[in-house]
């Protein structure tokens, strides 16, 4: 059983995640690279929902060949382009994962790879 950590000395967190998730001895983890918002057709929404909706359908099916889901997700590592898109990210995040939900990195950086990428998102599962 996983064990979701919020300690009461520190400020609760500012939005759905957890400070921490102690993983007990006898699961397996599998780390995902970082995910961008692209399809198998190559295409790629201007929209940061909807390249977010990519980035976790494409953690889904990596997930999957390990026998994951993403209720198995106990860590997100998560990247936005600009201010703008923290929104459209945290909706999709929040709607895929409840409480407890996973703990979370969110944070804003100049670019990715290529310029019309505004969201990445990499993860921890453990099964």
């Amino acid at each position: 059983m996983l064990k979701y950590l919020a300690p009461k000395s520190i400020k609760p967190p500012f939005a759905r995640y957890s400070h921490g998730v102690e993983i007990p001895a006898g699961k397996r983890l599998v780390l995902c690279s970082g995910q961008l918002g692209i399809g198998p057709d190559d295409a790629v929404p201007e929209d940061a929902g909807a390249q977010t909706e990519l980035c976790f359908k494409n953690i889904a099916a990596i997930l999957s060949e390990a026998g994951l889901t993403l209720n198995d997700v106990v860590r997100i590592n998560a990247f936005v382009t600009d201010r703008a898109h923290l929104q459209a990210y945290m909706d999709v995040r929040n709607r895929l994962f409840s409480d407890p939900a996973p703990a979370s990195t969110l944070m804003i950086v100049s670019g990715f790879a290529r310029p019309e990428f505004k969201v990445e998102v990499e993860v921890l599962a453990a099964g």
